[in-house]
């Protein structure tokens, strides 16, 4: 098929758009998102556009927890910074510099406007990222198992490797201290996962090395347990024939590692979560699982005595509802009642038509 040649015969305003996001960014994420930080760049390369959650909501028939879910994903991505105010509502969107090599300080703050509270599963901040110079990447070239990294790398990822990338495959094996092997597992791993971007690879490094994986083998038994509980959560969810997203895979390591809990516990506040709305909601499963916490619902056996009482306590507010309809009936038949002789009023109806006559 022919290549389509695109043309602009207008002089319309236009919004740039960084070419990384595109080839990075945009293809694992959800399109809603997407639509989110385009319309946020948009408002940024317009003076008279101003942003507020409430009317981004009504303009793209989303609610309001939608458009937070994006802003929260971006800034997952570090791609936005988000600040708020004392009462935790947002009060200012920080575009950040998506290439690895620029400076993280480099922000362009977007208008101030009507925000509102977001929350989401946190996340580890790591040290910001050197920026290595010519000479820096010219020696560590010098040691063969880096070469080879930069020759499985490239091969792995199916064309030549720009300085951004060198930056950042450096920054795992020095910033992170990732050695060789462990990185070509990551990209293997990733890569048969259906992921080829770095950056996505990157999210998988610095959570191995918050976790403390240094060797194949820690990787290994730790993709294998993640594996597991991801395929469990989709299964009990419904999902298939799709990747989870960054953003579930999130909630997914708050629930494991945060909370505590275990695969049986995760699965069944996404089972119990179709029961009630019908359909995989990753929202609803966090806000189980929080209430289970507070709780300390910790075991199968916690649940079934919390469910006992909740279904005694629904049990007795039934049988109490009748006793409570009869009082009150009974309020209205308390007045004392009026008794009549059929007789007596048989006799008068029979005077009283007599003196008629």
């Amino acid at each position: 098929m022919a290549d389509i040649t695109l043309h602009k015969d207008n002089g319309n305003s236009t919004t740039e758009i960084p070419n990384r996001f595109i080839d990075e960014y945009m293809t694992n994420a959800n399109g809603e998102f997407v639509k989110i930080y385009l319309y946020l760049l948009r408002c940024m390369n317009s003076p008279d556009c101003s942003f507020s959650i409430s009317r981004t909501a009504d303009r793209f028939e989303h609610t309001e927890k939608d458009i937070q879910r994006a802003l929260k994903y971006w800034e997952k991505m570090n791609l936005l910074r988000l600040e708020y105010n004392e009462d935790k509502s947002i009060s200012g969107i920080y575009f950040l510099e998506s290439d690895a090599a620029s400076p993280k300080d480099d922000t362009v703050p977007l208008k101030k406007a009507e925000f509102a509270a977001s929350s989401a599963p946190s996340k580890t901040a790591f040290s910001e990222k050197p920026v290595y110079t010519a000479g820096d990447m010219a020696a560590f070239k010098e040691k063969e198992e880096v070469r080879e990294l930069l020759f499985v790398a490239e091969s792995y990822l199916g064309r030549p490797l720009t300085s951004t990338d060198v930056q950042t495959l450096l920054y795992w094996y020095d910033g992170l201290s990732l050695c060789a092997d462990l990185i070509v597992y990551l990209m293997e791993y990733c890569i048969a996962g259906g992921h080829s971007s770095l950056h996505y690879m990157e999210k998988v490094a610095l959570s191995w090395k918050e976790t403390g994986i240094e060797t194949v083998e820690q990787a290994k038994r730790s993709v294998n347990t993640r594996s597991k509980l991801h395929y469990a959560v989709m299964k009990a969810l419904g999902i298939h024939g799709r990747s989870l997203i960054p953003a579930e895979s999130a909630y997914i390591e708050k629930w494991s590692k945060e909370l505590g809990f275990g695969q049986d516990m995760i699965t069944e506040a996404c089972s119990r979560t179709i029961l009630t709305i019908h359909q995989p909601n990753f929202e609803y499963a966090d806000r189980i699982l929080l209430n289970w916490k507070k709780q300390n619902i910790r075991t199968a056996a916690d649940i079934r005595k919390a469910d006992e009482s909740f279904q005694a306590a629904k049990t007795a507010e039934k049988a109490l509802k009748p006793a409570i309809r009869t009082a009150a009936s009974n309020r209205f038949n308390s007045f004392p009642q009026r008794t009549y002789n059929l007789d007596q009023l048989n006799q008068l109806e029979a005077e009283l038509l007599n003196s008629a006559h």
